[in-house]
């Protein structure tokens, strides 16, 4: 079905887009787009890393797994935030 796309109908697609956004709003949109995987990613690479870290040491470091701070890009601080995580799953 999608084997038969070919240049014009690509380009009619890509018309479509722009024709339906706007071409002010197509960069703003893949701007948040790539901050959206990027935040994806960095949160995916923390859960993968916390999982191997609590398998190797289940309580040895309290106070860095209470706190820690979600970044969406490197050097982005304006949308970083901390992030609170209760010690004892036990007390909700």
């Amino acid at each position: 079905m999608f084997g038969r796309l070919g240049a014009p109908e690509i380009i009619l697609i890509l018309v479509v887009i722009v024709l339906l956004f706007g071409a002010k709003k197509l960069p703003d949109m893949a701007r948040s787009l790539g901050k959206s995987a990027r935040i994806l990613k960095s949160e995916a690479k923390a859960m993968k890393e916390e999982g191997n870290a609590s398998a190797q040491a289940p309580a040895s470091d309290e106070q860095a797994q209470s706190q820690r701070t979600i970044q969406a890009a490197p050097g982005d601080v304006t949308s970083s935030r901390p992030v609170n995580e209760p010690t004892d799953t036990t007390q909700r």
